[in-house]
């Protein structure tokens, strides 16, 4: 792709489903919610982590996904940015990986106007915990972490690509904003515990730290696999500016949330407080 010349301005629509376990319910659901965003002037769409399937059993989940280039999702996805003529991020999608052996690549899509695909980007970060109230998630027996920090280019500058449990490491978006990112991304599938607990202020602290926006379309609602196994994901997709402000914030309903986005808040903010370049690397006395 070209060199582009950074604008200063544009329409960001950030997308808020409940994906289940059926994918072409899922399409039908974000094409529809794209679509809404295209209609109301978005020149960028974003959509949450596991926008085309959210399936919580690991076996099930195998024989749902494909090879990326057998992805019946993906070219949908395509078309639809060049009929709009968007930028559009897939938050997530899960697929097979021929290096990965049985293990899944949970990847983030960013399409060009063209259709073209210009950024991929593997989550690096695995969700392996153990919450109160006995939810257990080892997202590392499913899923091969990535090893490597994407940079997406757009109109607008260079943006900053995660998936939703990167959230909690602060190098990789020190990494990302230092290496050019005006923008941020987290699109998450966060689990409702954790997200009332520590959401809005983990993407806040984001923002703040590198003088970024912060841009986090997400999943909400119950998703239920065919065990009648449930898992609750917190809403609340959020924009944040470079100062920490929350532009918007899309609470638990399923939606769009429309804003203009200003890049010049960027070099404001980071002009008043010039931490990117106040980093100091100091040994440990053990």
């Amino acid at each position: 792709m070209p060199d582009m010349i950074p604008q200063n301005k544009f329409t960001l629509g950030l997308v808020q489903m409940s994906s289940s376990n059926l994918r072409a319910e899922n399409m039908a659901a974000a094409e529809a919610l794209i679509r809404r965003a295209a209609a109301q002037g978005a020149e960028m769409v974003m959509t949450p982590e596991m926008t085309p399937l959210l399936e919580l059993d690991r076996a099930a989940l195998l024989e749902k996904i494909y090879f990326e280039e057998d992805d019946p999702s993906l070219p949908v996805f395509q078309a639809l940015a060049q009929e709009l003529k968007i930028w559009l991020m897939i938050g997530s999608m899960a697929v097979k990986a021929r290096d990965m052996g049985d293990k899944i690549a949970n990847r983030c899509y960013v399409i060009s106007p063209q259709g073209s695909l210009a950024a991929r980007y593997d989550k690096i970060h695995m969700f392996d915990v153990d919450l109160p109230g006995g939810e257990k998630y080892r997202e590392s027996r499913s899923y091969q972490a990535g090893d490597q920090a994407v940079l997406a280019k757009t109109p607008w500058g260079l943006m900053g690509l995660s998936i939703c449990y990167d959230v909690r490491f602060p190098y990789l978006y020190r990494r990302l904003a230092q290496a050019g990112a005006s923008m941020l991304t987290v699109p998450a599938a966060f689990t409702r515990v954790t997200g009332q607990a520590h959401w809005h202020v983990l993407l806040r602290a984001r923002a703040i730290e590198n003088g970024a926006f912060v841009f986090a379309p997400a999943q909400t609602g119950s998703h239920t696999n065919a065990r009648g196994e449930a898992r609750e994901t917190f809403g609340h997709a959020l924009m944040v500016d470079p100062w920490g402000n929350i532009i918007d914030d899309a609470g638990t309903e399923v939606g769009v949330m429309m804003a203009e986005i200003d890049l010049t808040l960027v070099e404001a903010a980071r002009a008043r407080i010039g931490s990117l370049g106040h980093d100091r690397y100091v040994e440990l006395d053990e």
